[in-house]
């Protein structure tokens, strides 16, 4: 077992260590052509009320009414019926990890995730396939008030709470989010009382271990009045031999006064296609600050998106993306602003190596009635190879003349003068490689908690060390 929480792994040596863990034992698993009887058949073994079987049903019928998003490089080799819509792993949901069969124990063990756990967190759910299988917190949030726990559980224990903000935050507004709302299975749900601080952070982590298999989470955190909290997204799968299919959803509620920090480190292996619907709404005074970093997946679509409703509300959101040989990585942000003094900024860094592609979509709305809001758009692309590319799509919509927007982008590639640069002063081809990308996303690293940080230089460091040369 690795001795401290920083020695990470990158979606690669993630593949080799998860190589030799066999796939999950399957309780139930449902495939095929997607019908109405796989969404009553996944209601009915969940035991959900009526009320939810019946918003599936709806969803399902949105889903199919709405046209695909073909704009979207790569989205068309998704087969949805080559895939598993529901797998339940035979598994129990544990309160601790000796409770686990030791083959998925093992697992978990294998990415470290018991001793991030134990060294870092305060509260952690562990998803295996479609289902949560381990839900651990310190005692002291129960103390306070504070719920972390599965989201099949807030359903029966807190359905009040559930049912004022699923698809409330994010309702479905394209194809893969009604299909999202029609399958979701698993993910995390976190309420932090009005005025409640928690000074570790939560995190939710997902490991897939089928090939074939879609995934589906659907996570809900709700930071109220005056309350603080962080809360991380890790993910993981072993090398497979056909694709497995990613399609989750967070929705974040921000209330008056309250701070949250989500942090996304998205490090599937490369037989992922991974999209993941993000939104928060920020109340007055408020404050949503998204840090996504996407290393892993053959290809990736995400989008994390502010809503800043109340006066006075704020959002930062950076994203860093790795596109690797081989693979498409298309994101961006969206920050609507709603409200007078309200503030965002949006920061994307890209790398594109090989033939990757970086494909940054961004967009700032300033609403009629947001007055003297302020906005920033940043993009930046590093190109490392001739083949590498990077396309940007910003979007800056002013609708309130007394609001103040700005925008820059900058392209620039890694030339070999500057690795022969860094080579004379010692340094190894992939060391030289990490010290240039390391320096490129240093303004996004200086944001970050200092084990976030740390979580990040190395994972860039570990891809960059199974990478030859920028020609």
């Amino acid at each position: 077992m690795r001795n401290s929480i920083i020695e990470v792994l990158s979606p690669s040596e993630a593949e080799e260590l998860l190589e030799g863990i066999k796939p999950s034992k399957i309780e139930v698993e449902l495939k095929g052509k997607l019908t109405k009887d796989i969404i009553e058949e996944i209601s009915k073994i969940k035991k959900e009320p009526d009320w939810l079987r019946r918003l599936r049903l709806r969803y399902l019928e949105i889903f199919e009414k709405m046209p695909a998003p073909n704009w979207l490089v790569g989205i068309k080799s998704i087969d949805l019926e080559g895939i598993a819509y529901y797998v339940k792993p035979d598994v129990k949901k544990a309160e601790t990890w000796e409770e686990l069969p030791e083959e998925v124990r093992r697992a978990y063990e294998a990415v470290n995730i018991p001793e991030i756990e134990k060294r870092f967190l305060a509260g952690l759910t562990a998803q295996l396939e479609s289902e949560v299988v381990y839900v651990g917190f310190k005692k002291w949030l129960e103390e306070k008030g504070v719920i972390i726990t599965d989201m099949d559980t807030a359903v029966k224990k807190y359905p009040d709470l559930v049912k004022k903000y699923l698809f409330n935050v994010y309702p479905p507004d394209h194809k893969f989010a009604a299909l999202h709302a029609a399958l979701w299975s698993g993910g995390a749900f976190a309420y932090i009382p009005p005025g409640v601080k928690v000074p570790q952070p939560l995190e939710a982590f997902f490991l897939v271990s089928r090939p074939g298999e879609g995934n589906f989470e659907h996570t809900v955190v709700i930071v109220d009045e005056g309350a603080e909290a962080s809360f991380l997204e890790g993910c993981a799968a072993p090398r497979m031999s056909k694709f497995a299919f990613h399609d989750g959803m967070v929705e974040v509620y921000v209330g008056r006064g309250a701070k949250l920090n989500f942090y996304t480190f998205q490090n599937w292996s490369g037989d992922v296609i991974n999209i993941n619907n993000k939104r928060g709404l920020v109340e007055r005074n408020g404050r949503l600050e998204w840090i996504e970093v996407s290393i892993g997946a053959r290809a990736s679509y995400v989008y994390p998106t502010a809503i800043l409703r109340g006066e006075g509300a704020s959002t930062e959101i950076y994203n860093v993306t790795l596109a690797r040989e081989g693979r498409i990585k298309d994101g961006g942000s969206k920050v609507i602003f709603a409200a007078p003094n309200t503030k965002g900024k949006v920061i994307s860094k890209s790398i594109s190596f090989g033939n990757g592609i970086n494909v940054f979509r961004g967009l700032i709305e300033i609403l009629k009635g947001a007055e003297n809001a302020t906005a920033f758009m940043q993009c930046d692309s590093l190109l490392i190879g001739k083949k590498a590319k990077s396309i940007t799509y910003p979007h800056i919509h002013i609708f309130d003349e007394t609001a103040v927007a700005s925008h820059e982008a900058h392209v620039g590639k890694l030339s070999e003068d500057v690795m022969h640069y860094l080579r004379s002063r010692g340094l190894k081809e992939s060391e030289a490689l990490s010290a240039a990308v390391t320096g490129f996303v240093a303004d996004v690293m200086i944001k970050l908690p200092f084990e976030p940080a740390a979580v990040l230089a190395a994972i860039l460091e570990l891809e960059f060390s199974q990478i030859g040369g920028v020609a």
